[in-house]
């Protein structure tokens, strides 16, 4: 149950009976979910890590939180589909482009768009919330294709990682709708 309304306009209506339609799953709710616990976010590079929020394993599709506490680096890539980003703190950017965003920036990337994604030293860490879909293409220093990474290796990379440190590989099960 939500927190009980003192003086809010709408204190006295009732909550619906009917939440879910047949067949809905229930939300994903995560507290703090940028949290300080290191063990939820799991290393992409040596210098990122990931807190997987909510995955679509039908949709090929993933919410996390991009992390980097120095500087950073993630492969250079590009994205068949559309990506959005918030930064909730720090500093980073693309190589490719003349922005570098700060707490409070959103970024929508454009499908095909190629890009290095650089987090700068900052007093805070980089923590970025994404809306990943589909997979990323890795591109080699030509630009040119070079492999990929889809939910079915970030399902696949938690998992190993939340049973090495004691949360169990079935932990990220519970992020799936």
């Amino acid at each position: 149950m939500p927190e009980i309304p003192t003086k809010e306009f709408w204190r006295d209506l009732k909550p619906i009976t009917k939440v879910f339609r047949p067949d809905a799953q229930p939300e994903v709710y995560l507290p703090d979910a940028a949290i300080d616990d290191e063990r939820y976010y799991v290393p992409f590079t040596d210098t990122v890590s990931s807190r997987p929020l909510w995955i679509s394993p039908s949709q090929n599709k993933w919410c996390d939180i991009l992390m980097s506490k120095q500087a950073g680096l993630v492969n250079r890539h590009y994205h068949p589909h559309e990506v959005f980003a918030y930064t909730i703190s720090g500093k980073w950017g693309y190589l490719e482009h003349d922005w570098t965003a700060t707490a409070g920036d959103f970024i929508y990337e454009s499908p095909g768009e190629g890009h290095t994604l650089v987090a700068y030293e900052h007093e805070d860490p980089m923590r970025v919330f994404f809306q990943v879909t589909g997979p990323l293409v890795w591109l080699d220093e030509d630009g040119e294709p070079d492999g990929f990474f889809d939910v079915h290796n970030y399902i696949a990379m938690c998992r190993e990682h939340y049973e090495k440190v004691g949360l169990g590989a079935a932990y990220v099960d519970n992020l799936f709708r």
